[in-house]
């Protein structure tokens, strides 16, 4: 009976090293590849890796929750041999990781519990936790769990209506200001809010056009060559200026002459 527990020990402790390397393989592989190849590293890539490791973790705990795995919290481990030197075979089996299996090794690896720190922060969450009255503690289980399944519902929800409420979201938002835009066009159009100045340098006497700006005329003016039926019936000579004093406008100081077309320059002269 003996004989035949020990074999079946053997025998599930050779399972789980061989399930233990190939998690190991796998993470090695993984992480050369993001240290290495991330730049042509692709997010469905990366969720294969995961679901590789996950499906090896899971294949683990099946083997341990299987019935006929023995149970391995009732088997001891005791450090037959301690010494300071280096181990060659140890290390070989170890990779290089544990080259001694000194005293000061043996307490980290042997250890059932958790570290004294972790033990210690334990014993404080206890302690805080045990402080806090039965009502309190139901109080903030609710809220915990109201949090939770607001949370677990805006996951839930289709993509459709998220991507609705979104447009939604982006057509309600204003993108200009109406009193902006109006009070941008009267200034450009009208000259509304613009102040009125003069232009800086002296002012030469006599110059048409050059006095100080109108009272309650616009702050833009107009300078306007004369056209019309004053440069048609005054062909090959210099068209009048236009007429001083009319409101609004600046007299033009430029003048245009117009030559007539005679006879020697027509192109079709015979």
């Amino acid at each position: 009976m003996q004989q035949r527990e020990e074999k079946q020990l053997e025998a599930s402790v050779d399972s789980l090293i061989s399930l233990v390397d190939h998690v190991k393989n796998s993470l090695q592989s993984f992480i050369y590849k993001l240290e290495n190849e991330y730049e042509r590293l692709t997010w469905p890539s990366v969720l294969d890796n995961f679901a590789l490791l996950s499906g090896q973790l899971n294949t683990i705990n099946k083997l341990l929750k299987n019935e006929k795995t023995p149970s391995f919290r009732s088997q001891l481990i005791i450090p037959l041999l301690l010494s300071p030197d280096r181990d060659e075979d140890l290390a070989k089996l170890t990779e290089q990781r544990v080259p001694v299996f000194s005293h000061e090794i043996v307490p980290d690896y042997l250890r059932t519990k958790p570290d004294p720190e972790v033990e210690e922060q334990e014993k404080q969450l206890s302690t805080e936790a045990a402080r806090i009255g039965p009502d309190v503690a139901q109080k903030q289980i609710q809220t915990l769990n109201k949090m939770c399944s607001n949370l677990l519902e805006k996951l839930n929800n289709p993509r459709e209506d998220r991507e609705a409420e979104t447009a939604g979201s982006r057509q309600n938002k204003a993108f200009f200001n109406p009193g902006d835009t109006n009070a941008l066009v009267a200034a450009v159009a009208f000259g509304k809010g613009l102040s009125k100045c003069r232009p800086p340098g002296p002012v030469p006497p006599g110059h048409p056009g050059q006095g100080p700006l109108m009272s309650g005329g616009p702050t833009l003016q107009q300078v306007t060559i004369g056209g019309g039926a004053g440069q048609q019936a005054g062909l090959g000579g210099p068209v009048a200026p236009q007429q001083q004093g009319q409101p609004g406008k600046m007299p033009s100081s430029i003048k245009t002459n117009i030559k007539s077309a005679s006879g020697s320059m027509h192109p079709y002269n015979r």
